[in-house]
Order: C-alpha cells, then structure tokens, then sequence
C-alpha cells in the first residue's frame, strides 16, 4: 500500500500542539526499538534548553570577553570569533556522518557530550585562571588562561558538532510513524524543539551575559557548565526510556552503488512499468528502512534498478555495485530534490543574518531612550525572540485553524507553503528595514534622531518569518531526507545557516566596496548618518524577492516522498 507520509505534506498540526499523551506504539526499526515512552521527549526537549544555554552563554559574549579580559584588537577578536563560530556550524555535518554510519544518534549525543562537558570545564577554568591575581591578563599577557580558553572553545565546537547532528533526529526516533497521533506528536516536536533553542538563548542572553560583565565572568561560564553537566546527567538517567534506531551503513556507499551502478547500465534500456525494476523482497524495516515508492524524476538513475540476466543468482543481486533496489534508488533521488531547497534556504539565512549585524548597527544610530530607560540596540533580539514564542501561540490557535477552515482539507498549510511564507515574510522585514532607515536619516537632516522605538516592527516581521521557515526547515529536511541520512540532512540546515552568514559577509564587502568607490562614503560607512542603508536594505528585499521566486518554482514541483506500508 502507497502512502504519502504525512509529516511531508504537512498534516494539519499546530506548530506546538498541547496535548502530549501518549499511546503505545508499532514497532520500529531494528533491534533497540521499543514502545514509545512520553518521558523520553520531554527529556530531550529538557537537554536543549540546557544545550542552548550553555552554548549561547559561550558564545553570545564572546567578543566582549576577548576584548575586555584579554585586551584583543578588533580586527583579531572578530576574526577568532568568526572562525570558532564557523567551526561549530561545520562539525556537525562530520558529527551526522558518524551518526548515521557508525555509531547512531544514541552514542553521539552521549561521547560528543563527554568532550562538549570537557571544553566548557576549560574554558571556565581559564575564566577563573585570567581573572585570578596570579594571571592578571595586562596587555594581552595572559597566555595560559588564553590557551586554555581556545582549546576549550574547540573542544566545544567538535562536541557541540556531535549533539547539534544528532540530537534533533534522536527526538524524532521516540515516535512512531505507523502511529497517526504519533506522527502529529512528532510534527510538534520540531516546533517545541525549536523553541526550547530560542528559550535557552533568551535566557542566557538576558541572565548569564549578565552575571559575566556585572559580577564575574569565571561564575557567568560556571553556570553554563553546570547547565551542560545538569544535560549530561539527565541524558544518561533518561536512557531506559528512550527508543534507539541502529545505522543502517555508509549513505555515501549507498549513494555511490546507485551512480556506478546506473552508470555501468547507460545503454541499458529503462522498463516503463516500475513493477519491472528492482526490489528487495525482505522487509526493510528490520533494517531500519522504509520501503519507498518509485517516482519519475532523475530516469536515468533508475537504470541502477534495471534487471539483466546478469545480475541475479536466487533471485539475488550478484553485486550490489550492478544492481540496486527502487529504495536506494529513490533515497539518491530525495537527497538531489532536496539540494535546490537547501541552496534557497542558504540565500535566506544570509538575509536573515541581518538581525544579528546590520539591524543593530541601525538601531546604534538611533535614539536607544524610550521613557527613562536606556535600551542596548542588542537588546532587541531578545525582542525578537520573545516575538517568536508569542507568534507561535497565535499560529498555533488562531492562523491554523483558520486556514483548516478556508483550505477545508484539515491539513491547513503544507510544509512547503509555510516556508514560502516565511521567505515572502523576509521581503516585509527588508522593506519595513529601509523604510525605517530612510526615516532615520530624514531626521538627522531636520537635526533629530529617530526612537530605536521604530525598530520594532522589522524586528516583528522578521520574527513572523522566522516562525513561518526556520521551525518547518527542521521538520522538512528530517522528513524529506532518506532513511540513511536523517542525521546529514539536519545538520545539512546548519550548515546552510553558517554558508549564508559567510554570503552574508560576502554581500556586504561587496556592496560596501562598489558603493565608496570616487572617495565617496558608500552606504555603509563607520558613521550611518553619511551613508544609504536604506538603499542596502532595498537590495537584500529585492535578493529576497528573486530568491522567493526561484523557491516557488521548485517547491511548486517538488516531489513528496511516498512510503510503501509493509502491511
């Protein structure tokens, strides 16, 4: 029997739905399965908040610590966060590889947590070291406390690899796809995962980058240590209550069997009936796979499942670099489908990236009174933020029921349809972005200066758009990916966030450098007031304008994926 799975056409669910009981569950793939346990995703959803507070309270003041305990230069403090930040974006997809093919998500969560743990151990210790008597770190001095703060931070960035790549599929593991109120339990879990990252770096952005500038920044790290040792310990203690899926062997063979084998049969002619092609008779679920059924798309592959003569003994392929079954066949297809989205997603996440650099470099300029109080353009982050999870309530009551009703299909918006709100909501934010800017700059002609007040609503829309993409980006690419490659198609999304920083960087090098050519000041000088942000703005909308375009036509043809229920 065909079915297209319903996570991938977006069953309608509430991002964050509330009911969480529990029922028993089908088996599942391979031998560590067991019936699902309502603890178990409870605990991880409990980890990440802890992992998120323990990486931003590293990370998010990380410039600040550089400069003010080590008294780094700008240009070098920048850079060394830059890389670090980059490494920690890169090693999960080395983190998914070991995952999906040697260890499975159980053991990598549980070693890389063992060197996460050790990293955030040295770098308080450095913390405690520079801020000691015995190493005051004057002019740059301080090279034992600095040695140990750049191994802990590496030590870090590979175990945090480990546990970004697998900790997201380990939670979607604790559901059971024969399970319709498991599946949509497991379409809430992307949303509650997502927020519990969002929560964690709230909290640390408003508590412990406090406690690091106001108190001490040995007891500000201590804290986020404790947080990652207080997520160790519940991990281990919540082992008897999670379900495990073993690997399934190297997707990169898999994917490689497919190439040399359609590759060796170029001239052999394709079957029109998919009857015709290949398949293993044996049920693939006892080795941790789904059956997939056959799609028209990339026909050349399907050569790989073409049947000679040849190629069977005992109705057995002779070699599996000859002949392949319709299900690896269709993994390598799901995997190339999916390429054009993640390259999309990369352009965004450089747009996106604004929130972090340019919009409070905006917000510097501006009037930061509002009232008595004295608002940090930083600050508004947490703004957003706080807007995310407000926004999250209202899809989850208002936006979605809504669209059941007008779609009348009980499904409401698609996995596809979501993200492409999100990208057309990016638009809104850059356009809301120079707006602002041109009014900013309006008042410093007429010698005023414009309420960072105004900031608000871009921050809001940006937040829209966050909720919209971010969040299904997650469910989609675990979804849409093959059984092999559940873990690599994860961190796949990571790795787009760190590339699209990097273009980000890219973006404004170039258009700062065009722009200031003639001894002009260009759009983006040291001092605002002489440049056109507004017009930088108006460019990242119309980046995004094409971008959200080129997403609709491949959305608009993309091909779900559609398992064969081995009942």
């Amino acid at each position: 029997m065909e079915r297209e799975d319903a996570l991938e056409s977006g069953e309608g669910r509430a991002l964050l739905p509330l009911n969480v009981e529990n029922e028993s569950s089908h088996h599942g793939p391979r031998s560590h399965y067991k019936p699902s346990n309502s603890k178990a995703p409870a605990i991880i959803l409990g980890f990440e908040y802890l992992d998120s507070v323990a990486f931003n309270g590293v990370g998010a003041n990380l410039i600040v610590y550089l400069h003010t305990v080590f008294h780094g230069n700008n240009a070098a403090n920048a850079a060394n966060v830059g890389t670090w930040s980059g490494t920690c974006f890169l090693t999960p997809l080395f983190g998914a590889v070991v995952a999906d093919t040697y260890w499975g998500n159980y053991k990598t969560i549980l070693y890389s947590l063992v060197v996460y743990l050790l990293g955030m151990i040295t770098i308080t210790s450095s913390a405690f070291s520079a801020s000691s008597k015995l190493y005051q770190c004057e002019g740059g001095s301080c090279q034992t406390a600095s040695s140990l703060l750049f191994c802990g931070l590496y030590l870090v960035a590979i175990g945090s690899g480990g546990v970004k790549a697998a900790l997201l599929p380990f939670g979607a593991e604790q559901f059971d796809d024969e399970n319709p109120l498991e599946r949509e339990k497991k379409g809430a879990f992307f949303g509650w995962f997502y927020l519990c990252i969002t929560l964690g770096a709230l909290t640390s952005g408003i508590f412990i980058v406090w406690i690091q500038e106001n108190i001490d920044w040995g007891l500000g790290y201590g804290i986020a240590t404790f947080c990652m040792a207080s997520a160790l310990a519940a991990f281990v203690l919540g082992t008897p209550s999670f379900r495990r899926r073993l690997p399934s062997g190297s997707p990169l063979q898999s994917i490689l069997q497919v190439l040399v084998a359609s590759y060796k049969k170029r001239n052999a002619e394709t079957p029109r009936d998919s009857s015709l092609l290949y398949e293993a008779d044996k049920n693939l679920s006892d080795l941790g796979q789904q059956r997939l059924a056959h799609t028209n798309e990339f026909r050349f592959l399907d050569k790989a499942a073409t049947i000679s003569a040849l190629d069977l003994k005992d109705g057995s392929p002779q070699s599996s670099w000859s002949m392949c079954t319709v299900t690896q066949v269709e993994e390598l297809k799901m995997f190339l489908r999916l390429i054009p989205i993640w390259a999309n997603s990369i352009v965004y996440a450089a747009v996106f990236a604004q929130l972090f650099t340019t919009f409070i470099q905006q917000g510097s300029a501006m009037n930061t009174k509002i009232g008595s109080f004295s608002i940090p353009p930083a600050s508004l982050c947490s703004f957003e933020i706080i807007s995310v999870m407000g926004l999250v309530f209202v899809y989850n009551n208002i936006i979605s029921p809504a669209a059941k009703r007008y779609f009348g299909n009980g499904v409401g918006f698609s996995q596809l349809q979501r993200m492409g709100i999100g990208r057309f909501l990016l638009i809104l934010a850059m356009l809301t972005a120079s707006y602002n800017e041109s009014r900013r700059l309006e008042s410093v002609k007429a010698g005023e200066t414009l309420s960072i007040a105004w900031q608000l609503p871009q921050f809001f829309v940006l937040a829209s758009s966050e909720v919209f993409n971010n969040i299904t980006q997650l469910e989609f690419f675990f979804a849409q990916a093959p059984d092999r490659m559940k873990s690599i198609c994860t961190a796949m999304v990571l790795f787009s966030m760190s590339l699209g920083n990097y273009l980000n960087s890219f973006i404004i090098t170039v258009i700062a450098d065009v722009t200031s050519r003639g001894g002009v000041p260009g759009w983006i000088p040291d001092d605002l007031n002489k440049g056109h942000l507004d017009y930088y703005f108006l460019v990242l909308a119309g980046i995004s304008t094409v971008n959200f375009f080129v997403y609709l036509a491949f959305a608009g043809n993309y091909t779900l994926r559609k398992v064969i229920s081995e009942s």
